[in-house]
């Protein structure tokens, strides 16, 4: 273990301290839920990165997601033809591929696997893995059943989450609706998840385990940062108590596969909007701040990048030395994942591929540790998707969703932070570390 390694496991404690600070209610820590909430973590990373069997886990799990994908392709390369051809690739036919083409490559894969997730609630698999989370979680911690489950969902699913507890939300208390939200953001959902493995899979070969394990990882640290930040001052009334997903099975599995896919391209449609509309408004904020800045640096002598971007990395800086990163890559890591907070992780994760094939990261560990940092959906327009999604459940409580909704945002934002400081914690084989990383 070396200097960085401690770091990491010190950050994770500073991270706590910034969510105390601006707690709700400082003198009612729940002091259950972060003991075990990090130690859950930090033995789930130990075992996957430091224990030969974990090891051997973490490696077929990486293989399966890769083969899982390649399976994709065959209905992408179908459809689309050479467009759909990755870099550097040929089909039956002869045909060389146009280079990396993001909606014909990419995108499409969250379709067949939001159809692969639909098979496995039908057979009841999903349930089964989901409950098994959610009664560690509610065991351990002693929070209510149903923001366990809410927790445990969200390390495969998205916006969705809700859905299985639909029943409960609306007796919900303020901490409990902060959780649900704090869950969402702070982790992916696994179709999306694909889509992430896709686009770093030729520069980072091992990141399919890396994304499954921080979300994993990201489930307790969400309801660590958000029973910090919002404390529990009411009386959940499924406190303690075991709770059974909710869950409307279709009628066949020709049905559930057809509702998947379907379920897929809705989520296709709502990334490229988000993309087209954040990264359009981004650029037109980059010209107001660039046209200001630049008047300021030319009379100040100043050299400070007034980009979004730039601006974001300089906010995230010092959290970025805190996960442990090299100061030597905290400056391009800190404007990766700052400015995911406004772009989405789907920009940073591409921007983190860019950098990662251009050589400006110098130490593969600050990779996987800005992997780990941007493995959730927290940012602003994530934030308005789940606030609106989970007020359409129960519009009763719309005020109080919505009431809770920054505080969540900030939360989720450290947890995701959180789990990458795990993630620099153990020393790790090289074989999972570089996995011929360039």
């Amino acid at each position: 273990m070396n200097i960085y390694n401690l770091i990491s496991f010190a950050g994770m404690f500073v991270l706590m301290g910034v969510a105390w600070l601006i707690s709700s209610h400082k003198k009612q820590m729940n002091w259950r839920v972060i003991f075990w909430g990090t130690f859950i973590q930090l033995l789930f990373a130990a075992f996957i990165f430091v224990a030969p069997a974990g090891m051997k886990a973490f490696l077929f799990i990486n293989d399966v997601v890769i083969k899982i994908l390649d399976s994709a392709s065959a209905g992408t390369q179908f459809v689309f033809g050479r467009l759909a051809l990755p870099p550097g690739a040929t089909n039956a036919d002869g045909e060389t591929s146009l280079g990396f083409i993001l909606a014909f490559q990419a995108l499409p894969s969250i379709v067949f696997f939001s159809a692969l997730m639909s098979i496995l609630y039908f057979c009841g698999i999903m349930q089964f893995i989901i409950r098994g989370f959610a009664w560690v979680f509610t065991k351990l911690m002693r929070v209510s059943g149903a923001e366990s489950l809410c927790a445990a969902s969200n390390i495969f699913v998205g916006v969705e989450s809700a859905l299985v507890i639909r029943p409960h939300l609306r007796n919900m208390t303020q901490s409990e609706l902060c959780t649900v939200l704090t869950a969402g953001m702070a982790t992916i959902a696994s179709n999306v998840l694909v889509f992430y493995v896709f686009c770093l899979k030729d520069v980072f070969p091992n990141i399919a385990g890396h994304l499954v394990s921080a979300s994993i990882l990201s489930a307790p640290a969400s309801l660590v940062m958000s029973k910090i930040m919002l404390p529990e001052m009411g009386h959940p009334e499924t406190l303690g108590e075991t709770v059974k997903p909710y869950y409307e099975k279709e009628s066949s599995l020709f049905e559930a596969i057809i509702n998947g896919a379907n379920a897929g391209m809705k989520l296709i449609f709502g990334i490229v909007a988000l993309l087209l509309a954040v990264l359009g408004l981004v650029a037109l904020v980059n010209l107001f701040f660039n046209w200001t800045g630049g008047k300021v640096n030319l009379v100040t002598g100043w050299g400070i990048d007034w980009s979004l971007k730039g601006l974001l990395g300089y906010l995230f800086y010092p959290f970025t030395l805190v996960l442990g990163v090299a100061p030597s890559d905290a400056g391009i890591i800190s404007g990766i994942i700052g400015e995911r907070t406004v772009v989405t992780e789907v920009a940073s994760y591409k921007d983190l591929a860019t950098a990662l094939a251009k050589g400006l990261i110098h130490d593969p560990r600050s990779a996987l540790i800005a992997t780990y940092a941007l493995c959730g959906f927290a940012h602003v327009a994530s934030l308005a998707i789940f606030v609106g999604g989970t007020s359409a459940l129960v519009p009763e409580r719309s005020r109080d969703i919505a009431g809770v909704g920054v505080r969540a945002l900030i939360a989720a934002t450290l947890a995701c932070l959180m789990t990458a400081c795990v993630a620099g914690v153990f020393p790790m084989n090289e074989t999972i570390l570089l996995g011929n990383i360039r």
